[in-house]
């Protein structure tokens, strides 16, 4: 009788391991982000403080586990069979939604999913059983649902966002007036008496409350409480003295040390409040399973009420948890790609912007605007200049090392993102919600580099259109882990036959994404960026420049002749894949062309000449992508809007431009990818063959015009991709021969 119920917990147990695989993938960007963004720790000892904080964590996280348990349902309405069927359709759901967000490097709150995720599957099961009893209506949902506590979840969930992001800039604030950006200047006494505030609020709320959730809490519970106010002015007494002594005989920076304990304090936190959404679940099903196990009655029959008290956890469970999630935390690259984003939009200065501006970021801007000037019209200026003052970064001058790299942000901020989250994260597991600190961490992040003008005129558009779509993609999250976790409930509801099928589905969708995402990890590699840190000399501009340029030749070979095949052959799907390719090429070169300002100031001071050779090598490259985008666009319009196809000898004459052009394109690739670059000449004298046949083709248009031809839409796209063609060749031929004018005139030099 037990069996099907057996392998649900054998798939519940395998479901939980790849959970905390792709949660972990998901929420390292919570507490790794500030160490490693401000370089404070070497990476690999960051990683080691983490570890032990995830193991510490873990075992401090068994009194959250009742969340799953009975924090969003009443357990004693629901049967064991309904249990099992919840507790399935949130762990494929949560997977399904977690794996998604890593793969695009998003990061996502896993207690928004999984509170939803349980709502949503248990509102399912509720309203099949009220459907199935004809003495209930749908009134009767609030019996089967914690509603008060789901709602306290959720509104908590929800103001922590305000919460976090203000008190974030608001100490944030006051600390850069206290240090300034010369903290290494400071008077030793304020370093000390820094580190004694940020470690006392560290260990007091990280572990003496986070011991509550701890077997062993009993022994200790008489020396913590009432004595809270004794404790905090002790530790702080001590660890000012313990700071000042590592600052006077030790030399220690005391900011490092801060970052170190608040990185293992936050990677804490977040294991201990956040192991419940992994593995919350499939404890609670195992406990099912036993007390169901030993009652003997049918599973359709027996009250799942005893979720309702308090059950120990499995303190061996749980370290394996932390275990895994340890090794995730080393070996995922997906989680490298969430803790990117997060780096990027907080970070101090300037850089490539992951995300693009929208309508309402703008908006944002030019309020915040408005209110600043507003502020500043009020505020005496000394009291503005005073601010300002302590808000001056100084002017470093950096050595023309091309190794050199500056931190996203100090490590005062780094201190305070840590110090904050902390907090609010323990206030909130000691009070045994599952606030999402995703949702803290983030949020911190933000007001902190808000509140320490990372956000610019130059930067502000980007980075709150970055915030824009995380903070919307929780939301999305919530919605869609609510209506996703729902309809597998009902399939699992509908037939049992449906789990085995779900879990065959989330294989090959992770199986997919997990190589979807190595794809795009290698083309990262392989592509050949002009960083502007390579590009400090002639050679370095010239060596860096060539593998870009034989890489967009293969490129523009690739998708011209796509073109003028898919056309041929009217195939719409082909044409739409290849326009996104186009426009991927043009977004590179944009960006290439974005960095030019960084160029320039990284030059040495012999090869300044290098920066107008560098600016008409981009302009003559972003001119033959426009071209081909041209020709991409026109080509997929006229196919997408079912007009005529061109006629045979139309493109039998594309034809044959696309062979020579391909030719072309592959002599510039070989030399470029050689450096051979005493054959230009020959290769630019090509190009007069190409532009007869182009002009000829144009001539026999005419000519049919003239006579037979009855398209004028087929004549306008036959007659843009032959002009284009045109400005793709003269684009081409311009970019060599500045090329050989500037090879020809260094070999003088040298």
């Amino acid at each position: 009788m037990g069996e099907p119920y057996i392998l649900m917990l054998v798939a519940l147990a395998v479901l939980a391991v790849v959970d905390l695989v792709v949660g972990v993938s998901n929420d390292a960007v919570n507490f790794l982000n500030s160490a490693i963004g401000s370089r404070a720790i070497k990476v690999r000892n960051i990683m080691i403080i983490a570890s032990i904080g995830v193991f510490m964590g873990a075992i401090t996280s068994s009194g959250m586990m009742e969340v799953a348990r009975k924090g969003i349902f009443n357990p004693s309405m629901f049967m064991f069979q309904d249990i099992m069927f919840i507790f399935m359709a949130v762990m494929i759901t949560d997977i399904l939604l977690l794996d998604i967000f890593n793969s695009l490097g998003m990061p996502t709150s896993t207690t928004v999913s999984i509170v939803f995720e349980l709502l949503g599957a248990a509102v399912c099961v509720s309203l099949i059983k009220i459907s199935q009893n004809d003495s209930q209506s749908i009134a009767d949902i609030w019996n089967y649902i914690n509603h008060k506590k789901a709602i306290q979840i959720i509104n908590g969930i929800l103001l922590s966002v305000v919460v976090a992001f203000s008190v974030g800039a608001i100490v944030q604030f006051i600390s850069r007036l206290i240090y300034s950006f010369n903290f290494e200047k400071r008077a030793n006494y304020i370093n000390a008496l820094f580190g004694g505030f940020a470690i006392t609020a560290i260990t007091y709320f990280i572990i003496i409350k986070g011991m509550k959730g701890t077997p062993f809490y009993k022994d200790i519970k008489h020396l913590i409480e009432g004595n809270t106010i004794m404790i905090i002015a002790i530790s702080f007494l001590v660890w000012s003295l313990i700071s000042q002594a590592l600052i006077s005989f030790f030399k220690v920076n005391v900011l490092k040390l801060i970052i170190g304990v608040g990185t293992f304090s936050l990677a804490m936190a977040f294991s201990g409040n956040d192991l419940v959404n992994f593995v919350g679940v499939p404890i609670a099903a195992w406990n099912s399973y036993q007390e169901w196990q030993i009652s003997g009655i049918a599973p359709d029959a027996f009250s799942m009420g005893i979720l309702a008290k308090k059950v120990p956890s499995n303190v061996w469970l749980l370290l394996l948890a932390g275990g895994i999630m340890v090794v995730t935390l080393w070996t995922s690259s997906k989680a490298q790609n969430v803790i990117k984003t997060g780096i990027d939009l907080s970070r101090q200065g300037e850089g490539h912007e992951k995300f693009q501006p929208n309508p309402m970021s703008r908006i944002v801007v030019r309020v915040a605007m408005g209110i600043n000037a507003g502020i500043s019209a009020i505020v005496p200026k000394k009291t503005l200049a005073f601010v300002d003052a302590k808000f001056q970064k100084p002017v470093i001058e950096l050595p023309k090392d091309k190794t050199y790299e500056m931190p996203a942000f100090d490590l005062v901020r780094a201190s305070v993102n840590l110090i904050v989250a902390g907090i609010l994260i323990s206030i909130a597991t000691s009070m045994k919600l599952p606030l999402s600190t995703t949702y803290v961490t983030f949020m911190v992040a933000m007001g902190t580099s808000l509140a320490d003008r990372a956000w610019g005129r130059e930067s502000a558009v980007y980075r709150v259109a970055g915030v824009i779509n995380v903070v919307g993609g929780w939301f999305l999250t919530a919605l869609t882990a609510f209506i996703a976790a729902a309809l597998v409930a009902y399939l699992i509801s509908w037939d049992m036959v449906m789990i085995p099928v779900l879990l065959l589905v989330v294989a090959l969708l992770i199986g997919r994404n997990t190589l979807i995402h190595r794809k795009k990890a290698k083309e990262v590699k392989k592509q050949v960026y002009m960083e502007r840190a390579e590009l400090i000399t002639i050679n370095g501009v010239i060596e860096e420049s060539s593998g870009h340029i034989a890489g967009v030749a293969n490129r523009i070979n690739k998708l011209y002749s796509s073109v003028v095949n898919d056309l041929a052959n009217h195939d719409l799907i082909k044409l739409r894949k290849t326009d996104k390719h186009v426009t991927k090429l043009n977004d590179e070169i944009d960006s290439l062309k974005d960095g030019v300002f960084y160029f320039i100031k990284s030059l040495d001071d012999t090869s300044v000449q290098a920066s107008r050779f560098y600016i008409l090598i981009l302009g003559y490259l972003q001119d033959v992508a426009q071209s081909i985008s041209y020709i991409s666009r026109a080509t997929y319009k006229h196919v997408n809007n079912n007009h005529k196809n061109l006629k045979k000898g139309q493109l039998k004459d594309l034809k044959t431009i696309d062979n020579t052009l391909s030719k072309l394109l592959e002599d510039i690739s070989s030399t470029f990818e050689n450096r051979s670059f005493d054959h230009l000449e020959n290769i630019i004298n090509e190009k007069k063959e190409l532009l007869k046949e182009v002009s000829a083709s144009i001539e026999k248009q005419v000519s049919r015009i003239r006579t037979d031809e009855t398209s004028p839409k087929n004549t306008t796209l036959y007659f843009s991709i032959l002009i284009e063609t045109q400005d793709l060749v003269s684009g081409l031929m311009s970019l060599l021969q500045t090329y050989e004018e500037f090879h020809v005139s260094t070999k003088s030099v040298n």
